[in-house]
């Protein structure tokens, strides 16, 4: 069983690439520069590594030449800060630091994966080479947090559906991969909800998240998700903003049933 360790000291990257014990190699441009020019690390200096796969690799600095820094892999720890609360997250896409700010806090609060929703009222509007970009841009807005809060796991981020076409990609798949299957609850964020988070059952498996954009879900996407075997709920009386709700919903969930 894997170890949860909350203990970091030494700045921590993600690459995506393999990583092994007595590796060595140069990092990649952007963790270079962030290591040599933000950081200010030297020669000598202890880092983590970790790519997604599992635990943790120390590593060294031997070399820094300009923004080429050159390491050396020392060690692996099976170590993992996951929450025991699996709570995957399908949100409505939001402008610019909106989403970006919502995807950091989510994955700083467990979530276990993300759902971008292209939803009606959605103020992005976004399709092919602008979606690729914002995608890539998510991601690295995802591992940031990752290096950030700890996670050697990296949430994994889908790519952009209606709310109409990710219902129905579910059911494609098989029950077991429902959003409302016997696998798991559909939860729907609405201040029209009478039922309140703690009004629920601790959770027997993992639970979705839908929090609509900016003016929330349409009226035939509230029927979708109702059709679908949504649970409604509410976070208190008050509206809160699309940035604001998932997150909230998440710190909640995390407080009554997870490791807060």
């Amino acid at each position: 069983q894997r170890r949860h360790n909350t203990k970091m000291s030494a700045p921590r990257f993600y690459l995506d690439q393999p990583l092994a014990p007595g590796a060595r190699f140069s990092l990649p441009p952007g963790p270079a520069r962030h290591a040599a020019r933000a950081l200010r690390l030297v020669v000598g200096d202890a880092i983590t590594l970790f790519n997604g796969g599992g635990g943790e690799y120390a590593a060294r600095i031997e070399r820094i030449n300009k923004d080429e820094v050159a390491v050396a892999v020392t060690g692996f720890a099976d170590v993992e800060r996951e929450s025991r609360l699996r709570v995957m997250l399908a949100q409505g896409i939001s402008s610019g630091e909106r989403m970006d700010y919502t995807l950091q806090k989510a994955v700083e609060l467990g979530v276990a994966a993300i759902q971008p929703i292209a939803a009606k009222r959605s103020v992005v509007k976004l399709a092919g080479e602008r979606a690729d970009k914002r995608v890539a841009h998510w991601q690295g807005v995802v591992a940031s947090a990752c290096e950030q809060c700890g996670r050697n796991q990296v949430p994994m981020l889908a790519p952009p559906l209606t709310l109409a076409h990710w219902l129905a990609h579910a059911l494609a798949h098989g029950r077991d991969r429902h959003p409302a299957g016997e696998h798991g609850r559909l939860l729907f964020l609405s201040p029209l909800a009478e039922a309140r988070l703690a009004d629920l059952p601790p959770p027997d498996a993992q639970d979705w998240l839908v929090a609509g954009p900016e003016g929330g879900f349409e009226v035939d996407e509230i029927a979708a998700l109702e059709a679908a075997g949504a649970i409604p709920v509410r976070l208190g009386p008050r509206v809160l903003r699309t940035e604001t709700a998932a997150l909230a919903a998440l710190a909640a969930m995390q407080t009554l049933w997870g490791d807060f």
